[in-house]
């Protein structure tokens, strides 16, 4: 099936209301693209935060009636007759597959492989973890992953327990328990998130040593490790959840950082853990320590 993108830019107080009436002129879905490289990181929970810039992109069948679409936008108040816009053909993919294609096996460290489910590892004397992510977050491309990745894999996991608070597809916990971790408990507000991580642990035969649950129903105890890759808002509002999970002498590491957010996590966990030199990969950080007695 063949496809149009129209794209219109705005500000971000009419975004939302723009791309309501490309809904209502048909538009089979809405997107919302930063217009002048302006990054937005952590909206709170429920929060749609937009860009000042705003670019609002409506997805059209090809066969739409485009002119009629741009005639009855021209008599919108908030766009008027003179308002520019762009239409592009959208060459018609199989994304799922164009997705799956350009996801390799990646090495983290020296032992830790990460690879997809639907190709063949390239070492199997390595550590080897099977992953499809599914609808979770969490395939090891993403810098914050991999700083946490590369630090579970300098680590001596052998009989430990683990905390992965914020588990997504599961990836650090996989990574744990492939890495000889006794038992892991992985925590996430997702309900898709904790079937993506059973899923992912069975096809990697570690399920038996896996816990998920939700944060209402998570477990009391003290860990050997904790690892928490989310945002620096949660990792400050749960400061004192994510300590609790980590047993005197274990240790800690976070990540979904931004580099210019380390002091202020370095800060709000410090009192509770001997701290190491944090950790910069580009625009991204890790932060990590051992729990003070």
């Amino acid at each position: 099936m063949a496809w149009l993108q129209l794209r219109i830019d705005t500000a971000a107080d009419y975004a939302e209301q723009i791309g309501s009436m490309l809904s209502a002129n048909g538009a089979q879905a809405i997107t919302f693209l930063d217009a002048k490289d302006t990054p937005v990181y952590e909206p709170k929970p429920g929060e749609t935060q937009l860009w000042p810039d705003t670019q609002v992109v409506g997805l059209f069948d090809a066969a739409h009636d485009m002119q009629g679409v741009i005639t009855r936008l021209r008599k919108a108040r908030i766009l008027g007759p003179d308002f520019t816009y762009k239409l592009d053909p959208l060459e018609d993919k199989d994304w799922e597959r164009e997705w799956m294609d350009n996801f390799h096996p990646m090495q983290f460290g020296e032992r830790l492989w990460i690879c997809p489910s639907w190709r063949d590892v390239p070492d199997p004397d390595a550590v080897n973890v099977m992953l499809d992510p599914g609808l979770a977050f969490g395939t090891g491309t993403h810098p914050t992953t991999a700083l946490c990745l590369r630090w579970l894999d300098s680590q001596n996991l052998t009989g430990k327990t683990v905390v992965d608070f914020g588990c997504g597809s599961g990836i650090l916990a996989l990574a744990a328990l492939k890495l000889g971790a006794k038992r892991v408990v992985g925590i996430d507000i997702d309900p898709q998130a904790l079937q993506a991580s059973t899923e992912n642990a069975r096809r990697n035969n570690v399920a038996e040593r896996l816990e998920v649950y939700l944060p209402e129903d998570q477990p009391s105890l003290a860990a050997d490790f904790v690892t928490a890759n989310i945002l620096s808002g949660p990792l400050l509002a749960l400061q004192s959840v994510i300590s609790g999970y980590c047993k005197p002498g274990g240790r800690l590491v976070l990540s979904g950082i931004l580099a210019e957010q380390v002091e202020k996590i370095e800060k709000a966990y410090h009192h509770d853990f001997e701290l190491e030199p944090g950790k910069i990969d580009g625009d991204w950080a890790r932060v990590s320590g051992v729990k003070r007695a």
